[in-house]
């Protein structure tokens, strides 16, 4: 049997083949499917056409509704979404809806998956939302998907797919102090562009990845779909399958690349090296070292959503903003309820992280969600006195995508955005840490 890499053995395993190869398509068992409330009403409504509305679905068990993107809003559309999504919930027994009108409520879909147990090595997932990549971090094979596959997805459990090649990224050496891993996925953006990668697999090895939390792995997969990557993956190690461990006692079944594994390419980055990154506007993929940037004036700074809105990402912004004040409007939105929570049990030098953020003026949001990182309703924070200038820790700059479409996005890391909010221009986060060692 042919060496493969991990997204073809987890395609060979659910299509109950000895080996695929690129380019094949095969019928492929679904492990896990979600839907969200952007798309939630086409899912259910393709599904019930074509099935019948008194139709069960393939496996209650194994679905989760998810409303995250416009939620805590009186746009009635927005709510009409939530309403199907309840009642379909309701009919099905489908115990996964996350209504956030109840104590049931979670927050960001890829983190809310997490908690809910939905995610594990070896397996296939898949959701009607791009950043559903963001579960490759555990060694999961996880695709967004149309409506139109999800759909045929809830009434069956399979899946047409085409086998995709895979982009090898190795990273050697470790990050240096104030470079963190959305420095480093920035940094591949910049070299790849939005169509790098396009229906390819991009699967991370090298020891910086070896050493990387769970957490920070999640910010690199989330935002491989900026380059077009149909998945990204990492191997699972036991740092991984510890953080799932959390939510779910689940027996796990990680598949490992093969030595031998052929790649379409493989792209060797010098973790040692990496400096500081910054996304100018309009396009995640406009990637230059915040050297080249840096003292752009900055309006306001966020710090959420999937890639930037998780437990770390707020302890990196606090470790640096302890003690001292923004000197710009700084908002942040916690991904999930459970964040939120953690935001008040970890603590730095014995303050807790929220306490951190308060007393430094950041505006903490009490609505875990996406936020203002997909613009949404009216009364979202991207419309409401919209920057002309923004820093944030989300995962694209496109116009309109926070809101106003006259707003210039910056795309950084936690340290990058916590740096800039005390200055209130583009700052090398290591400025500050300098700063803190002199005096």
């Amino acid at each position: 049997m042919k060496p493969m890499t991990i997204t073809e053995k987890i395609l060979a395993n659910k299509a109950g083949v000895p080996e695929v190869s690129p380019g094949e398509f095969h019928w492929c068992k679904v492990d896990r499917l979600f839907t969200h409330d952007p798309c939630a009403p086409g899912v259910l409504g393709v599904f019930e056409r074509e099935f019948g509305a008194d139709a069960p679905v393939f496996d209650p068990e194994r679905v989760a509704l998810i409303p995250d993107h416009f939620v805590f809003t009186t746009d009635p559309f927005a709510n009409q979404n939530i309403n199907r999504m309840r009642d379909f919930a309701k009919k099905k027994q489908i115990n996964r809806f996350f209504d956030p009108y109840s104590p049931n409520y979670k927050g960001v879909c890829h983190l809310a998956l997490v908690e809910a147990a939905m995610v594990r090595p070896g397996e296939l997932l898949v959701g009607t939302d791009s950043h559903t990549v963001t579960a490759g971090a555990f060694g999961c094979l996880a695709l967004g998907v149309g409506n139109t596959d999800a759909a045929y997805a809830l009434g069956t459990g399979e899946i047409y797919l085409k086998v995709p090649e895979t982009i090898q990224v190795r990273v050697e050496g470790e990050l240096p102090e104030g470079v963190g891993c959305k420095d480093l996925i920035l940094n591949l953006l910049g070299e790849l562009g939005v169509d790098g990668a396009v229906y390819q697999a991009i699967e991370f090895t090298g020891p910086a990845i070896e050493a990387m939390s769970a957490e920070d792995r999640m910010t690199l997969c989330n935002m491989t779909t900026e380059a077009g990557a149909k998945a990204g993956i990492i191997a699972p190690n036991e740092q991984s399958n510890e953080y799932l461990a959390q939510w779910s006692d689940a027996m796990m079944t990680p598949l490992f690349a093969d030595p031998g594994a052929v790649y379409s390419r493989t792209l060797v980055i010098d973790g040692d090296s990496l400096e500081p990154q910054v996304a100018k506007p309009v396009s995640p993929d406009n990637v230059v070292p915040l050297s080249e940037c840096a003292g752009v004036e900055i309006e306001q700074v966020y710090v959420g959503s999937c890639t930037g809105g998780k437990l770390e990402d707020f302890v990196a912004f606090a470790r640096l903003v302890k003690g001292k004040q923004v000197q710009v409007k700084t908002y942040g939105v916690p991904a999930t309820c459970e964040v939120a929570e953690a935001l008040i049990r970890t603590k730095i030098q014995e303050v807790s992280v929220h306490e951190v953020l308060v007393d430094a003026g950041v505006k903490l949001s009490p609505y875990p969600g996406c936020g203002a990182c997909c613009g949404g309703p009216v009364d979202t924070f991207g419309r409401v006195n919209a920057p002309l200038k923004v820093l944030s820790t989300t995962n694209r700059n496109f116009p309109g995508r926070m809101g106003d479409v006259n707003a210039e996005v910056f795309l950084g890391s936690p340290q990058t955005a916590a740096a800039t909010a005390l200055t209130g221009r583009l700052t090398d986060p290591r400025e500050v840490n300098d700063l803190e060692k002199q005096s």
